[in-house]
């Protein structure tokens, strides 16, 4: 199976398709040392994560992306370029070592493995506006009400921890991390056990991004694949 995590995360919400090994990945390793503030504190830290994510309305990266295991073998590294605009729309694009695509234009994700020639489409639903992908994209405002959010802080860099409310979810916890107010490392885990750190760099924070950007078009010949969600069924 060719894993994505982050942004296979999209495509989870989706029934699971056949897809190659994306290869070997780099140990995550990471540890924050720092001390969660109480409980009480869970308002302020969702009021404050909404702080800094209201002003961001587009952001550009290229990303790192490295995957452990539940038993913390190595699985999985990837590279390549993410852009967003909120809210809704979103392109994650993996370059290496296989080419990988998930467009979100506000109203429908389309993935796209061109290896396969396939072409995955769903309307963007709730259940798929959830996925941790596209969480970036929404209204920081909803993150509170659909989120536990714990906060940590050493020095200039902030840790939210986000837990989801609702048991029906694809992630246990995900956690942004920013320094000197700017995201920087997205890390997420799922029932598996499985890990996932994705680190930003070359970051532009609210660029000026082409409405193309977050269109699609479906190649000529490729094998296109419309999901429905359950409410049109």
């Amino acid at each position: 199976m060719k894993t994505l995590s982050l942004l296979n995360a999209v495509a989870t919400a989706l029934p699971t398709r056949k897809l190659k090994a994306l290869g070997a990945a780099l140990g995550l390793g990471i540890s924050f040392g720092v001390a969660s503030l109480p409980a009480n504190a869970d308002q302020a830290a969702g009021d404050r994560l909404s702080r800094l994510l209201e002003p961001l309305k587009t952001y550009a990266a290229d990303f790192d992306q490295q995957i452990l295991d539940g038993s913390g073998q190595r699985l999985q590294e990837a590279h390549g370029k993410m852009w967003l605009s909120r809210p809704g729309k979103f392109r994650w694009s993996v370059d290496a070592p296989y080419r990988q695509e998930v467009v979100s234009d506000g109203k429908e994700v389309y993935l796209h493995d061109p290896d396969l020639e396939q072409v995955t489409v769903q309307p963007l639903d709730e259940r798929v506006t959830h996925t941790p992908a596209l969480l970036l994209s929404g209204r920081a405002s909803e993150l509170t009400a659909n989120y536990e959010v714990e906060r940590q802080q050493q020095g200039a860099r902030e840790t939210f921890t986000l837990t989801p409310k609702q048991a029906d979810t694809l992630f246990e916890s995900l956690k942004l991390t920013f320094d000197n107010e700017r995201l920087d490392m997205l890390q997420m885990a799922d029932s598996t056990g499985q890990r996932t750190a994705i680190d930003f760099n070359n970051v532009e924070f609210n660029p000026t991004l082409e409405a193309s950007r977050f269109v699609f078009k479906i190649p000529q010949g490729a094998d296109v694949i419309r999901e429905q969600t359950a409410d049109n069924r």
